[in-house]
């Protein structure tokens, strides 16, 4: 006898797997010359990490959504669980490490042209692991995302993910995401994985590409069959190329005036993932991301995008 579906709810999560940490923003007016002294606009404790802020957004959107990520105790922890238990975020799935320190990123926020410049420090603070990944119930989850980190870690998941899909009908597989968006060798691997890749301005400017359409072009070899590859290129807004190899592209939709523009692209990430999980097409999905991004620019913070 054929095992019962899940419930509708369990179908309905989303996990996000990768970085939480606290950012320590301060707000100026126009970013400081080195050695000087400079008085802050504003400044505020705000909960980061790709993968964290992701969830924000699916949660706003109304996602039930998982964070799975490593976490260190103190006050910095406690801070950022209780802001993730605020966006009703399951945290089952975080693992801790009571000997090791909580990742912190100092932020320059430039008021004048919403610019933001980033220090992260993560001096001993493990990713989680394949190991950590076997506890997952993978039935729980229509859709999981990885943030790239420990990429080598991270393929052995997504591994374990084509295998349970394997023996599953085609209503109850498991789909899988993955961003490289930092130019570390070791997360090119990631391309090959995953059925939809977000690849970052960033690492494709790194690989020589001028725009998101020329990336994609010269990109689209390096994901696997029937993957769709995504890139968003800022002010230029966003491409992507699905499985029939068709290329479909979004205006950006900027703000009346630029506020915040960090996480803007956790956001568009995690607006792209909600859309396409919700069986929106491809075009749909990255203009929806372009939209919401758009709106997340002109707010601070993430609370204002819905």
């Amino acid at each position: 006898m054929a095992a019962p579906p899940p419930p509708p709810a369990a179908r309905q999560k989303i996990l996000c797997v990768g970085l939480v940490c606290l950012d320590i923003i301060s707000v100026v007016e126009a970013y400081p010359a080195e050695d000087t002294d400079t008085r802050c606009v504003s400044q505020r404790w705000q909960r980061g990490g790709n993968a964290s802020n992701s969830c924000t957004v699916l949660a706003l959107l109304g996602a039930p959504c998982s964070f799975m990520g490593s976490l260190a105790p103190g006050h910095a922890a406690d801070f950022v669980l209780a802001d993730l238990r605020r966006y009703a975020v399951e945290l089952c799935h975080v693992v801790l490490h009571p000997r090791c320190s909580f990742p912190t990123s100092v932020v320059v926020a430039s008021a004048s042209r919403g610019t933001r410049t980033i220090l992260h420090a993560n001096s001993d603070l493990p990713d989680v692991t394949a190991r950590d990944f076997e506890k997952v119930d993978l039935s729980q989850y229509k859709w999981i995302h990885w943030e790239g980190r420990n990429a080598s870690e991270q393929v052995k998941m997504m591994d374990r993910v084509e295998e349970h899909n394997r023996a599953q009908p085609p209503g109850r597989r498991v789909r899988t995401s993955v961003e490289v968006e930092k130019t570390r060798e070791e997360l090119f691997q990631l391309f090959g994985h995953g059925d939809v890749v977000f690849v970052s301005k960033d690492v494709a400017r790194h690989l020589g590409y001028g725009s998101a359409a020329e990336a994609l072009r010269g990109l689209r070899g390096r994901v696997r069959q029937g993957a769709t590859l995504i890139c968003a290129w800022g002010e230029a807004g966003a491409d992507a190329v699905g499985p029939g190899g068709e290329l479909v592209h979004s205006d950006a939709f900027p703000p009346d005036a630029v506020v915040d523009t960090l996480g803007a692209g956790d956001t568009f990430n995690a607006a792209v993932i909600f859309a396409l999980s919700e069986g929106q097409s491809l075009q749909e999905a990255i203009t929806f991301g372009c939209r919401v991004a758009g709106r997340k620019c002109g707010v601070q913070g993430y609370d204002g995008i819905v």
